[in-house]
């Protein structure tokens, strides 16, 4: 088997000297991995560069839920990334879409540019997944000379989006990266790598570990109404990321 790029999704400094030391060929760094991942702080990406050598690109999303923004989470957008690419990303990942689910072009160029500007890679994530149509979809991204475009396939599950995401790889046809993810595990990655033909691979690997300062008083909790647990934190699991890279060869 060819070697497949690993990149994993990291919530935090610690994730990323898991994924690192686990053998991650590149991470995407984010803050709150539950909602998605939304963009990191940029103390957590300063001492992620000080203290790691994998290649960093760095989210740029403020918030959950959709990717039309208005004009005062765009200016903050826009001071994240320039900030991020200032301290050392070695990319961005974004995405901005219009009402109808169209890519918003000037918004798109703008942090393309402001990525090729310092020589950084400009990556579009998973908005790409809600478009009306993938391949007009990539068409644009092409257009505007994005790098890389993260994707599920347009399901929840990259494993069944597995046809589209073949579809798109030889529509590709080494125009812009496509980087699969969602859904990826060592039970699923070999068959799904041999199916559609990826040369890069995208997931989380995570684990649970206790933490017990609200025990306490273990009614209290901090979020919404989904309420998640207090007593635990997620974190990057290196033994999950070596059992899947181990499915691919690595």
């Amino acid at each position: 088997m060819k070697r497949i790029t690993m990149e994993i999704c990291c919530g935090s400094y610690e994730d990323v000297v898991i994924a690192e030391a686990a053998g991650a060929d590149r991470v995407e760094l984010n803050s709150s991995l539950f909602q998605g991942g939304l963009t990191p702080t940029l103390g957590c990406l300063i001492e992620v560069k000080k203290n790691t050598t994998v290649p960093i690109i760095a989210m740029v999303r403020p918030r959950e839920a959709g990717f039309f923004y208005s004009k005062y989470e765009y200016e903050v957008m826009k001071r994240d990334a320039k900030l991020f690419i200032e301290h050392g990303a070695d990319g961005l990942v974004f995405g901005f879409l219009n009402p109808d689910g169209t890519f918003d072009k000037a918004r798109m160029k703008e942090f393309t540019d402001i990525c090729h500007a310092a020589g950084k890679e400009a990556v579009c994530h998973r908005a790409f997944d809600v478009t009306p149509d993938p391949f007009a979809a990539l068409d644009t991204l092409i257009e505007l000379k994005v790098n890389r475009v993260l994707t599920s396939g347009q399901q929840p599950s990259v494993i069944t989006g597995t046809k589209l995401v073949a579809e798109l790889v030889k529509y590709a046809t080494g125009r812009i990266e496509i980087l699969p993810g969602a859904g990826l595990d060592s039970s699923n990655i070999a068959d799904f790598v041999e199916k559609t033909g990826v040369d890069q691979v995208h997931f989380a690997a995570t684990t649970l570990r206790a933490e017990t300062s609200t025990a306490i008083n273990p009614s209290i909790y901090f979020g919404g109404a989904l309420y998640p647990r207090e007593d635990v934190i997620t974190i990057a699991s290196g033994d999950a990321i070596k059992l899947t890279a181990s499915a691919i060869g690595r």
